[in-house]
């Protein structure tokens, strides 16, 4: 007989759901979405309940071609009060950019990995965000939030493992830009449990007065597992993409974010608040995956949730009976 004991484990009593498939989602879709597709994914997001929403990015058109009409989508999208709306930016031109679109939230990112901020940029980490001093002085003159990504920090295909000291040099380079909203991303999709846990607790026991969210790719299955670890070393903000879409244009094999709906179902099974309506999101899963004309990478959008096989089951019973 196996008795359960009471874990040591700690549960949160919600956990905050930011939507990125808008922006990682679709930048690296074959298929181009039209403004009119976007905005109606944006309106299935926010109907769903989700509060926090990565709309696009202005980066050049001509690296990501799909996020060529965000300046479109932001002026043409409804606004809902309660509902925060950001745009990833590069530099101050983009910045800018979303600024005149009308945004009042945008996010820097940059890679903690030496090796490809060199290869690709001809630049170290911290000599990029030197370039990111006039984006956070235009910021406080235009009263626009500024967040941070720190890429890669859970993995490099050029170095592997990132090591702390490396992931704490870039923290502390954003605190001195002010910027203390930060997202430990994992687009390589190399991160694992015990690593996101203990490098996690670090952050959050160091950093306290940081607001942490946790970005993971499920290139290998491990996104999920990855989210339950973070939560235990007390992170309760995480990104997800609608249908698990997306991947980074520029990282051979990295494939798309964890699927919003899984990580609101798993949460959901777990007694976990989100706030998010699951049967609305995966609607939006499903509108997803059509437009782009493949199939999704969502585990729920192929199974249907755990409580649907109950019902199914409780339904058979019944008509048997």
């Amino acid at each position: 007989m196996i008795h359960m004991n009471q874990s040591n484990m700690i549960w949160p009593d919600k956990v905050t759901i930011c939507e990125v498939g808008l922006r990682d989602g679709l930048q690296n879709e074959k298929k181009i979405l039209s403004v009119e597709e976007k905005l109606e994914l944006l309106d299935m997001v926010v109907a769903s309940g989700i509060k926090v929403i990565e709309v696009g990015s202005f980066v050049h058109p001509k690296a990501i071609p799909q996020m060529a009409d965000t300046e479109k989508v932001v002026q043409r999208m409804k606004r809902v009060d309660g509902v925060e709306y950001r745009a990833l930016v590069p530099n101050l031109k983009g910045l800018e950019r979303a600024h005149a679109a009308g945004l009042t939230k945008a996010k820097l990112t940059v890679s903690v990995s030496e090796s490809h901020c060199i290869n690709n940029f001809n630049q170290t980490p911290l000599e990029m965000m030197e370039g990111f001093i006039p984006c956070v002085e235009y910021a406080a003159k235009h009263n626009i939030k500024v967040s941070g990504a720190l890429s890669s920090a859970w993995g490099c295909a050029f170095e592997g493992k990132i090591p702390v000291q490396q992931i704490e040099k870039i923290v502390r380079a954003y605190l001195k830009l002010e910027i203390t909203e930060l997202s430990l991303s994992d687009a390589t999709g190399m991160g694992n449990p015990r690593q996101v846990y203990e490098i996690g607790k670090y952050m959050v026991e160091n950093f306290p007065q940081v607001k942490w969210i946790l970005h993971f790719h499920n290139t290998r299955d491990m996104a999920l597992s990855n989210i339950v670890a973070g939560i235990q070393a007390g992170i309760t903000t995480f990104d997800g993409a609608f249908g698990g879409l997306g991947g980074c244009p520029y990282i051979p094999g990295a494939s798309g974010n964890i699927a919003t709906e899984d990580v609101v179902h798993m949460l959901h099974e777990m007694g976990i608040d989100t706030r998010v309506d699951l049967l609305k999101a995966i609607a939006t899963a499903r509108t997803a995956q059509q437009m782009v004309d493949h199939q999704a990478e969502s585990h729920v959008l192929k199974a249907g949730r755990c409580e649907d096989l109950t019902n199914e089951r409780v339904r058979h019973q019944n008509n048997k009976s």
